[in-house]
């Protein structure tokens, strides 16, 4: 039933354009553009630091945004509460959703990765296994933030908070910009969100080599933790 429900998640994700401009063609063309023009002052090889920008970027905009739109317009349209009906259990419902996540994820991941191969990047084979579990652990935050926001509010709040949520977090959230270089306010901030966790996390383990500390871990389990606990309470299938 779980493999079933996920597949016919992932379809649908695939066939929607307008998830596939948020989740895939965006990132692509962040990826090409931070490379290839000096419109934000990186270090050389510039692709070694967009990269895992990029990957956070992916993560949030499908685990996040794209899941959060998607559930609050199914709630309007009742899909979910026919579901509901059906001998599918709730809990199956949200695991089926978090692995189409995870396979979308896995698209991305493996079509990013070809392209940032080609401009030349080469990630530190030591911090692969960390940059595979902040990915894990940010599609579980973002996912559970995503099921919480699109599970209590009305899809045209949904809609719109989401998107404005993506935009700020991609400008201010550790993301675009590191965190080191933001002022030193947002960049407190930046730092106990899910995205700068994330990101500064990957770039830690992917460019560095090494363990991404204990804090992005603990910030992105932290999230994890609350949204799901305020999700069981808040979120409505209508």
């Amino acid at each position: 039933m779980l493999l079933a429900q996920s597949s016919t998640e992932l379809r649908l994700a695939l066939r929607n354009g307008e998830q596939v401009l948020l989740t895939l063609l965006i990132p692509v063309v962040l990826l090409f553009g931070l490379t290839l023009l000096d419109v934000v002052p990186l270090p050389d090889p510039r692709v070694q630091a967009v990269v895992p920008g990029v990957f956070a970027l992916a993560v949030m905009s499908t685990a996040f945004t794209s899941q959060a739109i998607s559930l609050g317009f199914d709630r309007r349209y009742g899909v979910i509460r026919r579901l509901a009906a059906t001998a599918l259990p709730r809990w199956l419902l949200v695991a089926g959703r978090l692995a189409a996540v995870l396979g979308l994820v896995v698209v991305q991941t493996v079509v990013l990765c070809a392209l940032a191969w080609a401009l030349g990047w080469r990630p530190a084979a030591d911090g692969l296994g960390w940059a595979l579990l902040l990915v894990l652990l940010g599609c579980a935050a973002f996912g559970s933030l995503g099921i919480l926001l699109g599970g209590s509010m009305r899809a045209e709040i949904v809609l719109a908070g989401a998107n404005l949520i993506w935009f700020v977090l991609l400008l201010a959230g550790g993301i675009v910009i590191p965190v080191g270089q933001l002022p030193d306010a947002l960049a407190t901030v930046a730092a106990h969100l899910p995205s700068g966790a994330l990101a500064e996390g990957l770039r830690t383990a992917l460019v560095a080599g090494e363990a991404p500390g204990l804090r992005p871990i603990l910030v992105l389990v932290v999230w994890t933790l609350l949204a799901a606990l305020i999700s069981v309470r808040t979120v409505k299938l209508r």
